[in-house]
This record gives C-alpha cells, structure tokens and sequence, in this order.
C-alpha cells in the first residue's frame, strides 16, 4: 500500500509488535493519547479517539486504518468502555467513511467470545480437545470490555454494508513478547507472538476482503480458535507455535 496507514492506540502492546515487524515497510501514521517517549520514527498525533477534528485530521489521505486504540482492561466500567471503546471506534469509522478510507482493521479480543469457555474449561484448552470457534459465531461477552469488542465488531458490519468500508476485526488472543506462558494451558492455548502478530496485522492491511472476523493466534497445537479463516481469505502463515515451549506439568484454568 503505498498511502500511510493511521495506527490508533500506537504506543499500546500491539501497537508495538505491529512496528517492531513492519514498522520499516509502511508509511505509518501513528495516534495516540500519550506523546511519544522517543523519536516515534513516525508521523505522530496526540489526541484522543474521541475528538472528531483530530481524527478526521489524522485520517485524512490514509489508505487504511488499523484501530487498536481504547481501554484495554478486562476490568474497566462501563462509563470508560462506552466512552474510549464504543464512542471512539465509531469517531474512527465515520472518519474514516469520509475520507475515503479502503479498508478498517479492528482490534477485538478474545474477551468478545470469552463465555464460550464456561461450561467446557478446562477441556477445551487441551490437544484431545476438538473445539473450535471460527469467527462464524455469535459474540458471548465475558466481561463489559469485551461486549465492547463485540459493540465494534458489529458497527464494522454496519459500516461495510451501509458504505462499502472493507472491515476485518481480529480477536486477539494472548499476546506475549517472548516465550508463551509456561504452566498456564489456557494462555499457551491462545497465544500469540509477536512476530505472528506483526504478520497477521500486514496480512490484514494487504488481502482484499469485504467483511471479516477472524482469529489473532499462533498456530498452537493447543487451540480452541480456528485459524482456517484467517489462512484463506488473509493468507496468513504464522509461524509459532506454543508447543515449541516446555508445558510439561500445566496448570488448568480450574486449578
């Protein structure tokens, strides 16, 4: 893609994997509420999602929008995920519909689908176990952060079939730098490194699709998430698995 590519939340986890992998082959935009720390490397914005002069400055000319930014706590109150998580995707995406903008990737979670998991853990963490969510399925929230996740992956829906906007929402799994968990099933189960993870956001900024939600993970031998939909429609080709790391004596999410 030769126009920039607006990186929201860029000083965040996976904003800082995503650079740290493709940070050279792009020209980035970056936002963020913070300012940066360093020389970003970067065109960089401080402002918040939220102010609708700011992003509409940042987005215009852009060829794409990857949107991490909001309140990334499992814990947060509903009054910050409306207001950073719900309130800002939307500021994003009406930005981005007048702009012009191609394509809208979306940083969902695993949180947005996290009550699958109740009534089949700690089974469905294990190899034996033939489980699998594959983006198909309804959103069951585990928490207020991730009925946000699932709020955004909805107006995505909107927004490609209201005016055409390309949308991909990934629903992060357990991203580390590093090694994966050690003695933790569920963690090596959704893990993601970093390296997939850049791969997976690139994947994400070249395929062409039109409304998609998929699964942020490495290839794991343990997994609950299917990555089929993913490797067919992004081409994506992760190269990590948590099996690569001693899990001998795992700790279950029950015990």
């Amino acid at each position: 893609m030769d126009d920039p590519v607006l990186l929201t939340g860029a000083s965040g986890r996976v904003g800082q994997a995503i650079l740290g992998g493709i940070g050279d082959d792009y020209d980035w935009r970056l936002l963020d509420r913070e300012p940066p720390t360093g020389d970003p490397g970067h065109d960089y914005v401080v402002a918040d999602v939220t102010d609708e002069d700011a992003v509409r400055d940042a987005v215009e000319g852009v060829g794409a929008v990857v949107h991490l930014a909001g309140d990334p706590r499992p814990e947060a109150p509903w009054e910050s995920v409306l207001r950073n998580n719900i309130d800002g995707t939307k500021t994003i995406l009406d930005a981005a519909v007048d702009a012009g903008v191609e394509k809208f990737v979306f940083a969902s979670s695993n949180h947005a689908v996290g009550h699958y998991e109740t009534a089949r853990k700690p089974d469905l963490y294990r190899r034996d176990d033939d489980f699998r969510l594959d983006g198909t399925e309804l959103p069951r929230p585990s928490n207020l952060y991730g009925v946000s996740k699932a709020t955004g992956e909805t107006l995505g829906r909107f927004y490609f079939d209201e005016y055409d906007l390309s949308f991909v929402a990934v629903r992060i799994g357990n991203l580390t730098e590093g090694h994966p968990p050690i003695n933790y099933e569920r963690g090596q189960a959704m893990w993601l490194s970093y390296r997939d993870c850049a791969h997976l956001f690139e994947c994400c900024i070249t395929a062409d699709y039109d409304y998609e939600v998929v699964y942020g993970i490495s290839d794991n031998d343990r997994k609950y998430y299917s990555l089929e939909r993913a490797r067919e429609v992004l081409d994506y080709d992760p190269q990590d698995n948590s099996a690569e790391w001693n899990d001998d004596e795992l700790v279950s999410e029950d015990d």
